[in-house]
C-alpha cells in the first residue's frame, strides 16, 4: 500500500479519537460543570472514565487484533469516538455524559494497537518506523485543534462537539474506504495470530518499566498545567487555551521522532525525549508567571511527548517483533496506568506541597525514566 494512502487517514483517525474524544474535554469541563450543575468530584469521577475505558479497550483491542487483524478494531474506534462525542453533545444529565466519555475515552484504546498492525501489514520495513511516528503525531493535530475549539466555541460546547462528532463520522467513512478487508501484504514483517504472550520476551521488563515510569512523569503536566498557570499568573482565557494548543503544535514536531531513530539510534531518541519531558515540568514549577516561558515550557512538553509516545511506539514493535498490535498494546497500556497512578499522587502532593514542589518533582521523575532506555539502538 502507498505510505500516504495509509497514513493520512491513520493520522487523523488519531487526531478525532486522541485530540477531539479524549483532551479536549478538560477545555470544555468549566462550560460544562456550569451547564449540567457538577460538582467538582462528579466532575473528577467523569474524567476518570476517560483513563479506565482506555486501559480496558487497549487490552481488548490488542487481543482482537491479534486474533482478527486491524480492520475491525479501526472501525470500531472510530464508531465509538463517533457515538460517544454525539453522547456527550446531546447530554441533559451526568448519566448520559458519563456514557458519552466512556465511548470516547474508548475510542483512544482501540485505535493504537490496529494501526500497528496496519502497519506492518501493508507498508514496507523500511518505511514503518516514520509511518508508525507519523500516524502517532496525530494527536498533536487534535490537540491543537481541540484548543482552537476551545478559544472560538467555548461558551458553546454542545455547538463544538457537534461538530467534533461531524468530522468523527467523516473520519469514520474515509478509513472504512482505505483499510483493506483483506491482510495481503508486501511488507516483510508480519504477525503472528494468537501470539499474546510477554514472558520471556527479550526487553519486554525494561520497555514496561519505562513506560510505566514516563507515565507517571507525565500526568502533572497533562492534568494540572492549566490549572497551575491559571492560579499563579494573570492570564486572559485565550492565553489559557492558547497554551493548549501550543502543546499540540509543538507536538506536531514530535512526528520526526522515526527519522531521528533512523539517524542517531533507539537509545539516543529515548534519553533526548526523557530529558525533555522532564525538563518541561521543571521550567513550568518556576517560571509559571511568565506566559512567555510557561508557553516554552508547553511547546517542549507537547512536543517531547508525541515524540516518546513515538519512541516507545517504535521500541514496543521492535521488542514484539513478530505482533506489532502486542508491541504498541503494552507499552501505550503502562504509559495510561502510570498517568492514573500520576494524577491520584499528584492531586495529593499539590494539595500538601503546592504546585512549585510538586512540578519539580515530577520533572525529576522524568529526567530518572531516562536511565531506563533500551540497551541497543
Amino acid at each position: 500500500m502507498n505510505f500516504s494512502k495509509l497514513v493520512f487517514p491513520g493520522a487523523t483517525m488519531i487526531a478525532v479519537t486522541y485530540g477531539l474524544a479524549r483532551f479536549s474535554f478538560g477545555l470544555l469541563l468549566p462550560e460544562i460543570n456550569q451547564t449540567l450543575n457538577m460538582s467538582e468530584l462528579v466532575s473528577g469521577l467523569i474524567s476518570s472514565l476517560f483513563y479506565l475505558a482506555y486501559c480496558f479497550t487497549i487490552i481488548l483491542s490488542t487481543v482482537i487484533t491479534t486474533r482478527e487483524g486491524p480492520r475491525r478494531m479501526i472501525l470500531s474506534a472510530g464508531l465509538s469516538a463517533f457515538i460517544g462525542l454525539l453522547f456527550m453533545c446531546i447530554s441533559s444529565n451526568v448519566w448520559v455524559l458519563a456514557l458519552g466519555v466512556l465511548l470516547a475515552g474508548g475510542s483512544t484504546g482501540l485505535v493504537s494497537p490496529p494501526y500497528g498492525a496496519a502497519i506492518a501489514f501493508w507498508i514496507k520495513e523500511g518505511e514503518q518506523g516514520r509511518a508508525n511516528t507519523w500516524i502517532n503525531s496525530g494527536t498533536s493535530f487534535g490537540i491543537a485543534l481541540s484548543g482552537l475549539g476551545a478559544i472560538l466555541l467555548t461558551p458553546h460546547w454542545r455547538l463544538t462537539y457537534l461538530i467534533y462528532a461531524t468530522l468523527a463520522c467523516l473520519i469514520f467513512l474515509w478509513n472504512f474506504q482505505v483499510i483493506p478487508k483483506e491482510e495481503t501484504s508486501s511488507a516483510q514483517l508480519r504477525f503472528k495470530k494468537g501470539n499474546l504472550t510477554i514472558r520471556g520476551v527479550k526487553g519486554s521488563i525494561p520497555l514496561s518499566l519505562a513506560s510505566l515510569t514516563l507515565g507517571v512523569s507525565t500526568a502533572a503536566f497533562w492534568t494540572f498545567s492549566r490549572s497551575f498557570i491559571e492560579i499563579t499568573g494573570d492570564y486572559s482565557e485565550w492565553q489559557l487555551s492558547g497554551f493548549w494548543v501550543i502543546i499540540g503544535l509543538f507536538g506536531v514536531l514530535g512526528g520526526f521522532s522515526g527519522s531521528l531513530i533512523e539517524r542517531r539510534g533507539l537509545r539516543f531518541s529515548y534519553t533526548l525525549g526523557s530529558l525533555s519531558i522532564g525538563s518541561a515540568s521543571t521550567i513550568l514549577a518556576v517560571t509559571s508567571e511568565n506566559w512567555l516561558l510557561s508557553y516554552l515550557a508547553a511547546g517542549i512538553f507537547g512536543c517531547s511527548y508525541i515524540f516518546l509516545t513515538g519512541v516507545l511506539l517504535v521500541w514496543g514493535i521492535r521488542v514484539f517483533i513478530t505482533n506489532a498490535s502486542l508491541g504498541i498494546g503494552v507499552p501505550f497500556l503502562l504509559l495510561a496506568v502510570g498517568q492514573v497512578l500520576g494524577s491520584i499522587i499528584a492531586g495529593w502532593f499539590i494539595g500538601t506541597w503546592g504546585y512549585i514542589p510538586s512540578f519539580t518533582l515530577y520533572g525529576l521523575i522524568g529526567m530518572v525514566a531516562s536511565l531506563m532506555g533500551p540497551n541497543k539502538n
